[in-house]
């Protein structure tokens, strides 16, 4: 049996995304109208200052320090949050974080190869 912080299988059938940071691993749905990934951690994990386009999401299980515009929230499970386009931010993700983000960019990720 999956962890409890896990998704179910037919989101972990999703193709993964490709993403740039070590330890946190997101499944891959994909629109012409942007992205939503399916995000978990199982350490802790900094995500460096970064911009994109618009961004919303929401904490299913566990915890995020998300920074925008220097002030930093502290976000946890049924939380959500939003990041307006181009704003540059950053976050912590604590082990056993568990995230839908919708990304207004369609290729803000690639699958994974």
């Amino acid at each position: 049996m999956p962890p409890a912080h896990d998704f179910p299988p037919f989101v972990r059938t999703l193709p993964q995304a490709a993403l740039p940071i070590t330890g946190v691993e997101g499944y891959l749905l994909e629109s012409p109208h942007g992205q939503v990934v399916f995000f978990t951690a199982e350490t802790e994990v900094d995500m460096p200052e970064h911009t994109h386009g618009e961004q919303w999401g929401i904490i299913v299980d566990g915890r995020l320090d998300l920074t925008l515009g220097g002030v930093t929230h502290t976000y946890g499970r049924g939380d959500s949050y939003h990041v307006p386009a181009g704003t540059p931010h950053r976050a912590h993700i604590f082990a056993g974080f568990r995230a839908v983000d919708y990304f207004a960019d369609r290729d803000r990720y690639r699958p994974r190869c």
